[in-house]
């Protein structure tokens, strides 16, 4: 990225466009795309970095690979390059099995070795010349970094150096110098979103969540300073609210979790709200079951013991034979408006009714 295309963008003035029901994408649930953007199909936006901070196994990881078969599906992401960068070499799941094909046949990482084989970044350096060289290329993408954590700096890297030559001569160095992401972060995070902005294209940074240890009510906290909640335009934080359990053999056996997903941040409505997913290790996310416990949940839907009264889809049935049942008759667009119009008219009625200030 040349320093005068960076100066000229920076000082330029930007009228931000409105958001196109064509720039959305979804992230897999109906439940956290009205989360996000009050819009059941879809949660990301083109155009726009996004920021994914959560618990180990809470479904982060998922959650980010989920939305690029979300991408695969959708003819206006036909020409985006799906970079992974998994600087924390974490995923190792059956791509195709849990994402599909096409996510199989298009998922890149950011880089070939020497040896022509895939390589990831290792420093926060390296991900943001990654960052760049895919913007030089001119090319929309989805960039997922999983994860800020893994990243080393070159400053750590060099008081690695320092300290490991001198213990090994029996002399002594100074503390450390701290990782340096804040201020790498802070600066090149900064420089490329105008270019994210003109290329349309979608960054998503995952980070892990960390006990906080100091003052304050938080019991959770994340590294990589201030530049990353600054400039996102959505963050999301997750849990590990439950297991999921089912009985085989006649024992319960851990088949999931239940992914508490709070919107922390969000420059697309304002509205900060909290949602429970179910998210199965033989399926991935549940997005028909959250929407039928979300309709039952908010009495939409009415229930008699086991049985789930569905009136819309004429179907009478427990649970997981009403979840099927949508799922063969390839009900879910309709189950998703569904959930659509009963989000959208609960938070019509928590708005404040009040004759407008400004006209």
């Amino acid at each position: 990225m040349k320093t005068e295309e960076i100066e000229e963008l920076l000082k330029a003035p930007e009228k931000e466009p409105p958001i196109q029901s064509s720039d959305w994408l979804s992230t897999g649930s109906a439940l956290l795309n009205l989360s996000c953007s009050g819009n059941a199909k879809g949660g990301f936006a083109k155009g726009k970095y996004h920021f994914i901070v959560g618990d180990s196994a809470s479904g982060k990881t998922w959650l980010s690979l989920t939305c690029l078969a979300e991408a695969a599906m959708n003819p206006e992401f036909d020409n985006y390059r799906f970079i992974y960068d998994n600087a924390e070499d974490g995923a190792l799941m059956d791509i195709q099995k849990f994402f599909g094909a096409k996510v199989a046949e298009r998922i890149e990482s950011p880089m070939i070795d020497e040896d022509g084989l895939l390589d990831y970044s290792s420093t926060i350096e390296e991900f943001y010349f990654n960052v760049d060289d895919a913007i030089q290329e001119q090319k929309p993408f989805i960039y997922i970094l999983d994860s800020m954590d893994s990243l080393s700096s070159k400053p750590e890297q060099d008081k690695f150096d320092e300290q490991k030559t001198a213990m090994r001569k029996g002399k002594e160095t100074s503390g450390s110098y701290g990782d340096g992401k804040a201020k790498i972060n802070s600066s090149h995070l900064r420089k490329i979103m105008p270019f994210l902005r003109k290329t349309k294209s979608i960054l998503i940074i995952i980070n892990q969540t960390r006990d906080n240890l100091g003052f304050g009510f938080e019991k959770k906290t994340r590294s990589g300073g201030h530049a990353l909640v600054f400039y996102a335009s959505l963050i999301i934080w997750s849990s590990k609210a439950g297991q999921l359990k089912k009985s085989v053999r006649g024992k319960d056996r851990e088949i999931g979790i239940t992914s508490k997903i709070k919107v922390k941040k969000n420059r697309f409505t304002g509205r900060l709200r909290e949602i429970s997913i179910p998210l199965y290790h033989s399926f991935g996310i549940d997005d028909v079951g959250s929407s039928v416990d979300y309709l039952v949940a908010e009495k939409y839907w009415t229930k008699t013991k086991q049985t789930i009264n569905a009136d819309d889809f004429e179907i009478k049935a427990t649970r997981e034979k009403l979840i099927r049942q949508i799922q063969e008759q390839n009900l879910e667009s309709k189950l998703a408006e569904l959930v659509e119009q009963v989000w959208n008219e609960i938070e019509n009625e928590c708005a404040i009714d009040r004759k407008p200030k400004y006209s």
